[in-house]
């Protein structure tokens, strides 16, 4: 089916660590674009993004001139729906939390709705391939997994537009979805994306977020718990290059009891002025006893230049809680790991492959689908390949 929009410790970067959670966002949510201040970038959550590199996604002058293209690729059973504005699925995991997606939730004319019936179980993945066709757009997409449903999907974005969107997993009681979304846009791109997964009962939610390409992209994946006994698993790997900015701001709201939530995102970085920055923001409310709770995130740089900001927050109502905890590591490529391949008959070129490819292996095998894991390490290699230093 296709559809078109209308248009911490460091050796090296910079570490942040330490900010309250309760500045991580400057207003309530919303679906109104009204009740979101323009940013300047001394807010919190904006005080990393360079916002004129957003093209008027930030304070409304940017206009609907162009389009993405969306094709589903869905196993029998699965069902496939270009939807209007009215549908009342549209908004149910959560509310957009910053002026860019509210800017999206109002903007979009027809959203895609992949629904995946109860006490159903996929053989074959969900694939949703977003392709951008220029100018700039603004869309909708929701993944909706019944009761004891157990669902992959993979959601792949190429080529070059300038887009906002808002992306909703609802999870049914006892189902199991796992979402990989891959960043893969041409080097002029801009994505601006929220994606919020509402967990139900006894349910589980594996999320994990690849980013390679744009000029600029910036996601904010969100889950929030439904019911009891939920866990989420939200796994990262980004690799900035010469010029981009990746950012990823992640919130987990623990305000149900029994749940449990692990974070783990890893970075790359390398050339001049690259840009990587990755928030972690846990909230374990005053209900939400038995809580268990981990998040991760580590970089590599590569090369002089590059710079991250990684802040990791987790923010504790109750004690009455089973685990929480943060941690966070930014350090340059080790002579030592290369000289001790390289003493061993192996090349420079090769030797520095084999470090990052290790670097990312745990996490790119969390992906589960062998075509995608081997044109990720591909790809990453042939980012290494292109290594300005």
């Amino acid at each position: 089916m296709a559809e078109t929009i209308p248009a911490g410790s460091t050796t090296d970067g910079v570490i942040q660590v330490g900010q309250p959670t309760d500045a991580r966002v400057s207003a309530p949510a919303s679906y109104d674009v009204a009740d979101f201040p323009v940013p300047h970038g001394r807010e919190e959550d904006w005080r990393f993004t360079p916002l004129e590199r957003l093209r008027g996604l930030h304070d409304g002058t940017a206009v609907a001139d162009g389009g993405v293209k969306v094709e589903v690729t869905a196993p029998e059973g699965v069902t496939v729906e270009t939807v209007g504005r009215d549908d009342a699925r549209l908004g149910k995991a959560g509310k957009p939390v910053d002026r860019v997606a509210a800017q999206a939730y109002s903007s979009f004319e027809k959203a895609s709705v992949v629904s995946v019936p109860k006490e159903t179980v996929l053989t074959e993945p969900v694939r949703i391939a977003v392709h951008g066709e220029g100018g700039t757009a603004f869309g909708h997409q929701v993944v909706e997994v019944g009761a004891f449903a157990e669902a992959v999907v993979v959601m792949d974005h190429t080529g070059d537009a300038t887009l906002a969107a808002n992306v909703e997993y609802l999870i049914g009681d006892g189902a199991k979805l796992t979402v990989v979304s891959i960043q893969d846009w041409d080097d002029t791109a801009v994505h601006a994306g929220q994606h919020t997964a509402l967990v139900g009962r006894d349910a589980s939610f594996k999320s994990v977020v690849v980013t390679f390409g744009g000029d600029l992209v910036r996601l904010h994946p969100r889950v929030v718990y439904g019911a009891p006994g939920g866990e989420a698993e939200l796994y990262g790997v980004y690799f900035t290059d010469n010029g981009q900015h990746q950012e990823h701001r992640l919130f987990i709201d623990h305000d149900t009891p029994h749940c449990r939530s692990n974070v783990a995102y890893k970075g790359a970085l390398q050339g001049a002025e690259a840009h990587a920055v990755w928030i972690g923001d846990v909230l374990i409310r005053a209900a939400a006893e038995g809580t268990d709770t981990y998040e991760l995130n580590r970089n590599l740089v590569l090369t002089d230049g590059a710079r991250v900001d990684s802040v990791p927050n987790l923010e504790i109502e109750t004690g009455e809680i089973v685990g929480a905890g943060h941690a966070s590591a930014t350090g340059r490529f080790e002579d030592e790991q290369l000289f001790y391949l390289m003493a061993r008959g192996i090349p420079a070129d090769e030797a520095r492959r084999l470090v990052v490819r290790g670097f990312f292996a745990e996490l790119v095998q969390q992906i589960g689908i062998p075509d995608l894991e081997e044109r990720l390490i591909a790809k990453i290699e042939a980012e290494l390949e292109a290594s300005v230093g």
